[in-house]
């Protein structure tokens, strides 16, 4: 079986990648867009655009009832998730089956098994898989409580539900104990609407080290070796890396094997990662699965030469992965930055509005994937970002040389980006030996460039709302100035027309 036409449940640069994998494929790719993506890149990508709702994703990307309604209507046989939004919802996997139309992902039972973290852990426990040592039950305020003392600080306390960095809360000292257990619980509440909570030790010194993985619906599981995703802001990935640094041949085959044997324990299908937390004595432990294509998976495609998407649509399909494990070859090393839409210098804050000037890097061994151009406006609506810039060199070092050039040539105007803040951490001594750990950040860059420690609730609130009316204030105001007409003439439409011929002659 192969698809005529696939529906990119998505926005941004994983729905122009997810097209531009359909298109090489000679799929006819559909996109959906609310209000304030109209004009956006991957509805200029996609062979048919249709609405799905106004600006809030709870009312539009986020609608599966919606989004599956118009791919009946359009004809479409398959839905692509990317990631994010419904990319884990294995209650829309399941109505995609229930209406015939193909979830590109893993079925829905598994991705509900490996979405909440107190169940994935579970199952990885009675599969064999190293777990770290914690509680395997969500736990009431009390219960937490008790355990924390039991065994004594450091631990994490974790939302079982959501990802993200979202719900988590260090417990360094037994008098942080309330405190933590009351934020983790609000703020896994909030974000995924379910609180519950559980505990696990903390791992000093941890490195964050993920497996890609793949497999088919005929027994066939593989992996594409491992990334370092240890540069992380707030728990949140910003720069990534593979291969991971000094990882030994013979603890890249063990990974490997954990996160294949933890793929074929709950019958996985398709893209996914394996999580893993590595201690400084070099032993490793599962966090998580994620049930979907990673934001970082453009650099496991360079070194490994495996377009992972398109094996999804193959796997989803129903065709076999046609490479086995001694036919994947990993070679030179490949980075990303994940070039936000924040100020750096302002603890990184929101910097959503139109982008005046946008020349993004090139050159060999320089990919961009983006989901932007120049006159787009960034909304603070969705995630502020603009572009994942990926280096790739015969080495590490080549890889950085490049990544530094390129950030040296990006350029984007009109709003402020990440771009300062990823060439610090190029040039930190560091980073560049790869001794590196998930603190880097704060232990080497002050939080990111200056960032306070902690915004609480109200003030993250405060910070977004100004974004959001300093957006909305600049986007009356650029439409009061495109709506003037000159010298009583029918300026505006011309200018208009003007613009969407550019845009057009852009894609040609």
């Amino acid at each position: 079986m192969s698809f005529q036409k696939v529906l990119i449940a998505n926005r941004g640069e994983i729905a122009v990648r997810a097209i531009r994998a359909c298109h090489e494929m000679g799929i006819k790719a559909v996109a959906i867009y609310s209000d304030v993506d109209r004009d956006a890149l991957h509805v200029r990508y996609a062979d048919e655009a249709y609405p799905c709702g106004p600006p809030p994703a709870a009312e539009s990307y986020l609608v599966g009832e919606r989004i599956l309604e118009i791919a009946k209507r359009c004809g479409a046989e398959a839905i692509h998730p990317g990631y994010g939004f419904l990319a884990e919802n294995g209650d829309f996997s399941d109505l995609c089956e229930k209406e015939g139309v193909v979830f590109i992902g893993p079925p829905g039972d598994v991705m509900r098994s490996m979405g909440d973290k107190v169940t994935a852990r579970q199952t990885m426990e009675k599969a064999g898989v190293p777990i770290v040592p914690g509680t395997t039950e969500r736990l009431s305020d009390e219960a937490a409580d008790r355990w924390i003392r039991e065994v004594g600080p450091p631990v994490m306390v974790k939302a079982s539900a959501g990802g993200g960095g979202k719900g988590m809360r260090l417990v360094r000292d037994e008098s942080e104990i309330a405190q933590a257990l009351a934020r983790a619980r609000s703020e896994a509440k909030a974000s995924f609407g379910d609180d519950s909570l559980y505990v696990e030790r903390f791992i000093e010194e941890p490195r964050h080290i993920e497996i890609q993985v793949l497999a088919d619906g005929h027994g066939n599981a593989i992996h594409l070796g491992e990334r370092e995703c240890s540069i992380q802001r707030r728990h949140q990935k910003v720069i990534e890396e593979a291969p991971a640094n000094g990882i030994t041949e013979e603890t890249r085959a063990k990974m490997g094997e954990t996160a294949v044997a933890a793929c074929k324990a709950v019958g996985y299908k398709g893209a996914g990662t394996c999580e893993f937390l590595m201690g400084a004595d070099g032993k490793f432990y599962f966090l998580e699965m994620n049930t979907r294509v990673q934001v970082e998976h453009a650099i496991t495609e360079e070194i490994s030469g495996v377009d992972i998407v398109k094996a999804m649509i193959r796997v989803a399909a129903g065709e076999p992965l046609g490479i086995d494990q001694e036919d994947v070859r990993l070679s030179g090393h490949a980075i990303e930055a994940r070039i936000y839409a924040e100020d750096p210098e302002k603890g990184f804050l929101p910097s959503p509005g139109q982008i005046v000037v946008y020349r993004p890097a090139g050159g060999i061994g320089v990919r961009v994937d983006s989901g932007v151009y120049q006159g787009a406006r960034v909304t603070p609506h969705y995630d502020p970002m603009v572009a994942k810039l990926v280096t790739w060199g015969a080495d590490r070092t080549e890889a950085i040389d490049r990544m530094r050039r390129a950030l040296s040539e990006f350029v984007v105007k009109g709003i402020k980006t990440s771009i300062p803040f990823h060439r610090k951490v190029m040039s930190h001594p560091v980073f560049v030996a790869g001794t590196y750990d998930t603190g880097f950040v704060d232990e080497h860059m002050d939080g990111g460039m200056g960032e306070p420690e902690e915004l609480g609730g109200e003030r993250r609130v405060a910070l977004m709302m100004a974004a959001i009316a300093a957006y909305s204030r600049d986007k009356e105001r650029a439409e009061r100035a495109s709506s003037t007409v000159v010298g009583g003439g029918a300026a505006a439409p011309w200018t208009s027309f003007a613009r969407r011929s550019q845009m057009r002659g852009m894609l040609l």
